[in-house]
């Protein structure tokens, strides 16, 4: 089978679409040929050398994507042509790919294999931050960093269908009309004294800050009211501050660390989940920005695009 592969870490040009073996299946595991797989920073964080990484060279990125059964291996849960999906399982970035029978999501005939590979990874970590990490509550102000983002754009649109109200950080005007359309409230760019922004909308400060960037989590405990709660589940911007335990003590706030694979623990835990999401869509409750599409062999024209900060939707690749 083709995948896209690297054997030394680096930038783009250490990407190679090459023939490798087709998994041989264990117990438990299906077989899967894919129809399309999501891209995430992550993948990038892996290619460099950043991120937790399994296998041997050729190394073979991604863990998101959607497909059809080709191989049941007598699993009898599922039959051959049966349309599934993850959102965790390792090695994605190829023609097939073997997934645990406990981390396919049965995909519903409403549920395109494109759309699949777009609202697996964000929208369940969207999915979890809004309903486990935070249990959001109407007329709760939320604020989101990174807004017009991937997990941005769908936190955006559960709060608000959980009855908050939402301000968004983005780093322009452009991707600030992205999070209006994903219906937050208010927007703040970055680059025009933020933090003074929102504590002028409001003045008691939010009582949720939902931070991906880490450089600005000190700045996210300075817009947080007191006993207001940070919940922290990413770096896209760097390492954060250490956070003073008095500071917590005499403000009444918390810190939350957030990470989706401490929620995805189980079978029914996937499959619940995942529904949700599906019924938010199929029910126009939640909205979808069309990916931008790459095949599977131009995967260095799709990682330079992830990089450039351009892109506002997904990207997901077609093998």
């Amino acid at each position: 089978m083709k995948a896209l592969t690297f054997s030394t870490f680096g930038n783009s040009d250490v990407l190679e679409y090459i023939e490798i073996p087709t998994p041989t299946l264990k117990q438990d595991e299906i077989l899967i040929e894919m129809r399309a797989i999501g891209l995430n920073f992550a993948d990038v964080y892996r290619r460099k050398g950043n991120y937790h990484l399994k296998g041997n060279p050729p190394f073979v990125a991604g863990y998101e994507g959607s497909g059809v059964v080709v191989d049941t291996n007598n699993n009898p849960d599922f039959k051959i042509g049966d349309r599934v999906a993850f959102a965790d399982v390792p090695f994605a970035n190829a023609e097939f790919v073997a997934i645990p029978v406990s981390n396919a999501i049965p995909l519903p005939e409403t549920i395109s294999f494109e759309t699949a590979a777009t609202i697996l990874l964000q929208g369940l970590t969207a999915h979890y931050l809004a309903t486990d990490s935070h249990k959001t509550k109407i007329g709760e102000m939320v604020l989101i960093h990174a807004s017009a983002g991937g997990v941005g754009q769908f936190l955006t649109q559960i709060s608000k269908l959980l009855g908050a109200k939402v301000i968004g950080l983005t780093s322009s005007k452009e991707k600030a009309e992205i999070a209006l359309q994903n219906g937050a409230d208010k927007v703040f760019l970055y680059s025009e004294d933020w933090k003074s922004q929102v504590l002028s909308f409001c003045p008691n400060g939010v009582d949720v800050v939902y931070d991906s960037i880490g450089s600005t989590l000190s700045d996210s405990f300075e817009v947080t009211k007191n006993c207001g709660q940070v919940v922290f589940f990413g770096m896209a911007g760097g390492d954060p501050d250490f956070v003073n335990p008095r500071m917590l003590m005499d403000t009444s706030k918390t810190l939350t660390g957030g990470d989706l694979w401490s929620y995805l623990t189980s079978k029914e835990e996937r499959i619940e989940r995942a529904h949700q999401l599906f019924n938010w869509i199929n029910s126009n409750q939640i909205t979808i920005a069309e990916p931008t599409v790459f095949k599977l062999s131009e995967g260095k024209k799709a990682h330079d695009y992830l990089e450039s900060r351009k892109s506002t939707g997904k990207i997901i690749l077609i093998p």
